[in-house]
């Protein structure tokens, strides 16, 4: 059950709701998404999601009851039921529209804004420069007083006064409330109203955070399709793209973006792959070529076939990836969580002891140790800490994402910083995945290739591929001229060209047909070729290194990544020669799947246990290692769905050369978080002690308070 919190953005009302709706009998787990603005809720066997939403609605509005509770509606809904004027449907719900985020009543928001900061500010200032020279200044000044403390913090003190009386004390309201009322009560009017004022500027700037969160990362991810142009016997029919099929062939335009995942059929174009991979080369296509759903096509029109339905199409997976990683928290998050629930109401407890014992232990007046203390409540709000570690955490995994590198939630981020061991699957991962001709011998190259490539152009052997493409770079194949064409189970195959007979195989079949050849000796499959019993040559097809494999694994030991392991099902000799060009600590060869969580286990047992081991792969065969490593990592462009869905990461260009970065990304993500939560603790600390020995103002205490929480955010959102 997905519940629809529209208009929360107090992170501390947010950790509130959770713990509420997690402690009803009806719930197995309550999650909150503050950047989605989301509540998911497990419910209990036989609970019924409607019943379960009006005490969700009765949670909420104790504690925000301006928030508006509703069961999640599909944005294709929503639009129908848009009276902008801006959106038109189809009559089934969905939108043809233009993917609008326009937001109806954040223009009349804004304006009520600027009217309360504007004139609460200017009777304040008035209230400032006429001071008490004169009783009537005196009069007219505390007037201007009241009311500019009335303008900034009635709603304050109206949801104070509701949340006392339904049991909600310790808040934020309740805090700014106590203190503020209290200034006013030993005569410190300038103090109570700057307070309350600097406390809504501060309240401004976190809605504003939290916003821009949300903002940036549907920015980034502003992929989404609004329609697809279906191809059918009357011609093009716009439809949305839930509506397409497996198989159908869509038109897409140039400057159009993808609908759907696909195969090119017609045409020649260049795509802007960025808001996928954060490559922002553009890629050429052809016939032939797979596209992702998301790229946008900057020049020619492509037919492309439909090779996944909607739901399950590359755009729909990352957006559903990178909205859900916000709701899904580090140990770092969930600590702060704990702490702020216990921190507020001892310095609670705190403050009404330093009011009543000195007094009345005979060390002041109650006036001077009151003042004393409510300077302590204004320093207690927690916001700094609650608000900017999730922040943190949220632009890290944006700042990613925009890198091509998908990470799945905080925890995730926060496991990366301390990977020291990376195990790699070989095929796909570090070499292409695809076979090529690397080397031939021969005293007439062209002729051995073409000799091979005629007979091998009926295979579809990924090895009779290669030598098919290699031959097919420069000239076509005329298959018509072969006859007699035999495969020859285990050794390879024969043909008769112009009467010649042709062996095409391995060693077996050139000692069986006695044919005297050079034997290779090296690394990849070997293919030797002879015509009517004389010896021409070999050609060697090997699956090469990806380009900057290499350098991605020098920047990874530049991370600390001490220990790079390779697994691969392939050949013992081959795994050498391509673990000693890579130069890894080890490499494990002829090996089935089971043997590779078997072993993956084994060096995990062998790691610090401070630190971490990932595993890196991309084939249906690596989901159960990528599940059982601390960290698993798959390739999300050519990678399976297993792969994609057992990992903590993705990699949306292939490229391992991004590990590095985002090594990287997530300890400027840890640093940042660390250095909000030393400082915000630091300095309240450092008001609190003051303020015991009536070292610390109430201007100090703002700043302790709000001015902290406003610099942890702006640290939060800066470039990672």
């Amino acid at each position: 059950m997905k519940v629809y919190l529209k208009g929360l953005t107090c992170a501390n009302c947010a950790d509130k709701i959770e713990t509420a709706v997690n402690a009803l009998n009806e719930t197995k787990q309550a999650e909150m998404n503050l950047i989605k603005q989301t509540l998911e809720v497990s419910l209990a066997e036989g609970v019924e999601a409607k019943k379960m939403l009006g005490k969700i609605e009765e949670i909420v509005h104790k504690l925000e009851p301006d928030v508006q509770v509703s069961l999640e509606q599909s944005k294709l809904s929503q639009a129908s039921s848009c009276s902008c004027g801006d959106c038109h449907t189809d009559g089934h719900g969905h939108d043809h529209g233009h993917d609008h985020g326009h937001d109806h009543g954040g223009e009349m928001e804004g304006k009520k804004l600027w009217l309360r900061f504007g004139g609460g500010g200017v009777l304040f200032l008035a209230a400032v420069l006429l001071g008490d020279s004169t009783p009537t200044m005196s009069t007219v000044s505390l007037c201007l007083y009241f009311i500019s403390y009335g303008i900034f913090g009635y709603d304050v003190l109206i949801r104070a006064v509701k949340n006392i009386l339904r049991g909600q004390v310790f808040d934020e309201n309740f805090l700014m409330a106590i203190s503020t009322v209290g200034a006013i009560g030993i005569g410190q009017m300038s103090e109570a109203v700057f307070v309350m004022m600097f406390y809504q500027i501060g309240e401004a700037f976190q809605d504003y955070a939290v916003q821009r969160s949300r903002k940036s990362i549907t920015a980034l991810l502003d992929i989404r399709p609004d329609f697809a142009e279906v191809i059918t016997s009357a011609g093009t029919k716009r439809v949305h793209p839930e509506e397409v099929k497996i198989g159908d062939i869509i038109l897409v335009k140039a400057g159009e973006r993808i609908p759907l995942d696909g195969k090119v059929k017609e045409g020649y174009a260049l795509l802007d792959t960025a808001a996928l991979t954060g490559e922002s080369v553009p890629r050429g296509v052809e016939p032939g070529s797979d596209v992702l759903s998301g790229c946008i096509n900057l020049d020619g029109n492509l037919k492309v076939e439909v090779s996944r339905s909607f739901g399950e199409s590359t755009v729909m997976k990352i957006l559903e990836m990178v909205e859900n990683a916000a709701g899904k928290k580090s140990k770092t998050e969930r600590f702060i969580t704990r702490f702020a629930r216990v921190y507020t109401p001892v310095v609670v407890g705190l403050a009404v002891a330093l009011s009543i014992l000195p007094p009345l232990l005979g060390f002041g007046e109650f006036q001077m140790w009151f003042g004393r203390a409510l300077i302590f409540l204004v320093v207690s709000c927690p916001c700094a800490l609650v608000l900017s570690v999730p922040l943190s955490y949220f632009a890290g995994i944006g700042f990613a994402s925009k890198n091509g590198i998908l990470i799945k939630g905080g925890g995730d981020l926060d496991t990366l910083c301390h990977v020291n061991q990376i195990v790699f699957d070989k095929t796909g991962t570090l070499t292409k995945g695809k076979f090529s001709v690397v080397e031939m011998e021969s005293d007439d190259k062209e002729e051995l290739l073409y000799l091979a490539a005629l007979g091998e152009v009926n295979s579809n052997h990924p090895i009779a591929e290669a030598i098919v493409n290699e031959y097919k770079k420069t000239k076509d194949i005329p298959v018509n001229l072969l006859v007699d064409y035999k495969e020859l189970g285990g050794l390879g195959i024969s043909y008769s060209l112009s009467g010649a007979k042709v062996l095409l195989g391995n060693q077996r079949l050139m000692d069986r047909e006695k044919i005297d050849y050079k034997p290779f000796k090296g690394v990849g499959s070997v293919i030797y070729v002879a015509k009517d019993g004389l010896y021409k040559g070999y050609i060697v097809v090997a699956d090469t290194l990806k380009d900057g494999s290499k350098e991605a694994l020098e920047a990874l030991r530049g991370k600390g990544v001490n220990s790079m392991v390779m697994l691969t099902g392939d050949r013992k000799e081959n795994a050498e020669a391509m673990a000693k060009d890579l130069g890894l600590n080890k490499f494990y060869a002829d090996l089935l799947p089971r043997d590779k969580v078997r072993i993956l286990e084994e060096l995990k047992g062998e790691e610090n246990p401070l630190s971490k081991t990932a595993f890196v792969g991309d084939g249906i065969n690596d989901a159960p290692v990528l599940a059982g490593a601390d960290l698993g990592i798959a390739m999300g462009g050519i990678g399976s769905d297993a792969a994609i869905e057992a990992a903590d990461i993705v990699l949306m260009d292939d490229d391992i050369g991004k590990l590095a970065v985002g090594i990287r990304i997530a300890r400027n993500t840890r640093s940042i978080v660390r250095q909000n939560i030393v400082f915000a603790l630091g300095v309240k600390v450092l008001v609190l002690a003051m303020s015991t020995v009536g070292m610390a103002t109430m201007w100090m205490a703002v700043f302790a308070d709000v001015g902290v929480a406003l610099l942890a955010i702006l640290n939060a959102m800066r470039k990672k």
